[in-house]
């Protein structure tokens, strides 16, 4: 879709909301709280960003981009965008989306507020138990606070800062101190974040099953050992070598074989592609610890293969 934006305003330190709509004022395909949407930034620029506002206005989309001087340009490309620039978009996705719980607890480290400032208002509508807790680098860093200030949200949000004093930092072993079937954890921001409180919950006895998250980038991953391996077609039986730092996906790209992809950081799964022989080796932040036991899918924007020829389905 080419929506155009019609507002555009500093919601925190680097951060802005970006409102989209059709130029034609027409309603925009439905969305449930997690979602995301594809945003074409420029020529090779396609990144997701989580949708911010309520699943309940068919009118537009909101999302909020954190300004990041050490990405990959799609968050610089956006920041120079003028009210009224159209922008190419997806169809929202959620791979996020809230379970059924007595009690949600969701916990946003920076610009990981996004979608589950989204989550906390549909809670709220519903009438939910639920409470948010969001950590920040400093005040000046927290966005959307008018939003949280709002009667529905205040009195279940709790602010956190980096600058603060450490006895008003966020206490993750208390908050998950008392895991119950009923309860469900979300977690969304940087990497690290997510997998410190990831940690602490596991330690805590929560369950897989109530874990959720959402990362916006994978985890760096040591590359110094990569060997080379063969990715077989299983269709026609072709062997394409992959060399050490050198994507699944480059490589079939150079032998003609094409594969849809997106974010090409193994967070997106618009590449997820069948494994019908051999071990993956799973790098991305997007399957399940499950899914990668099973090893029957893997992303060849940013996996490799543990075993001589991996086997797929293409």
């Amino acid at each position: 879709m080419r929506l155009t934006l019609t507002r555009k305003r500093q919601v925190a330190a680097g951060i802005c909301s970006f409102e989209l709509v059709d130029p034609q004022g027409r309603a925009l395909p439905a969305f449930t709280a997690g979602a995301h949407i594809d945003v074409n930034a420029g020529p090779g620029l396609v990144r997701q960003y989580s949708l911010c506002n309520s699943p309940s206005d068919r009118h537009r989309y909101v999302i909020g981009v954190l300004r990041d001087a050490n990405s990959r340009g799609g968050s610089v490309a956006l920041h120079g965008l003028e009210e009224g620039a159209e922008i190419e978009v997806g169809e929202p996705r959620n791979h996020f989306a809230l379970s059924e719980a007595g009690h949600s607890l969701l916990i946003a480290g920076g610009i990981g507020v996004t979608p589950l400032l989204c989550m906390a208002e549909q809670l709220a509508a519903d009438g939910g138990s639920f409470e948010l807790h969001y950590c920040s680098r400093s005040p000046d860093h927290a966005a959307f606070l008018d939003r949280l200030s709002e009667p529905d949200l205040a009195s279940r949000t709790r602010l956190y800062h980096d600058s603060a004093p450490e006895d008003q930092r966020i206490d993750l072993a208390r908050l998950l101190s008392a895991p119950a079937p009923d309860r469900h954890l979300y977690v969304c921001g940087p990497a690290g974040f997510i997998d410190l409180v990831l940690d602490r919950a596991r330690e805590a006895g929560w369950a897989p099953s109530q874990l959720h998250r959402e990362y916006f980038s994978a985890p760096v991953v040591e590359t110094s050992g990569d060997q080379p391996f063969q990715i077989e077609l299983a269709s026609t039986g072709r062997r394409i070598e992959v060399a050490p730092g050198q994507s699944v996906i480059q490589a079939l790209s150079v032998a003609g074989v094409d594969i849809l992809t997106s974010c090409e950081q193994g967070v997106c799964g618009t590449c997820l592609t069948r494994v019908v022989a051999g071990e993956p080796d799973h790098r991305d932040a997007y399957l399940t610890d499950d899914e990668k036991a099973a090893g029957d899918v893997f992303l060849p924007c940013c996996s490799r293969s543990r075993s001589p020829v991996l086997v797929v389905d293409l």
